[in-house]
């Protein structure tokens, strides 16, 4: 059915549970799997939303991302392993998301996307959006949505 999933997550606990589906569906149709977290770029210019801090202070917050970037990823690929799952994990820099997951899907031939219904709440989500409701509606391969 399924030779190619993409899972995308970004570390939270909705997004845990659609790694966890994702995984079990994968090893039921013995696909393989692109495991996907989105490295923000941090804002440089004011008018980009950032605070003005110096490079060395910049190069920190970025490093702590990329460490909580591999961290997740790297569960993931343990949970793949555990449930007897091929996981190729990616992490596109990107502050596009939702275009970033998209853009891996075609690159990867994947023929289907999981992932969580939202990752931020409240304000936030209003704010920036939603992602997921942008993979929903420029997809062109089917996407598993979990809430």
């Amino acid at each position: 059915m399924y030779k190619r999933i993409l899972i995308a997550t970004d570390g939270s606990p909705l997004s845990d549970k659609a790694v966890q589906h994702g995984l079990r569906l994968a090893a039921l149709t013995r696909a393989r799997v692109l495991a996907l977290r989105v490295l923000p770029r941090y804002p440089r210019k004011f008018f980009d939303g950032g605070l003005s801090l110096d490079e060395q202070q910049i190069r920190q917050i970025e490093e702590q991302w990329r460490d909580e970037v591999r961290a997740t990823l790297a569960s993931v690929k343990d949970r793949g392993s555990e449930e007897g799952v091929m996981v190729k994990t990616l992490t596109p820099r990107s502050d596009q998301v939702a275009e970033a997951i998209l853009a891996a899907a075609r690159k990867h031939g994947c023929d289907l996307i999981v992932m969580a219904s939202h990752g931020r709440r409240g304000v936030k989500r209003l704010l920036l959006g939603s992602e997921t409701q942008n993979v929903l509606t420029h997809a062109e391969i089917p996407v598993l949505v979990l809430r």
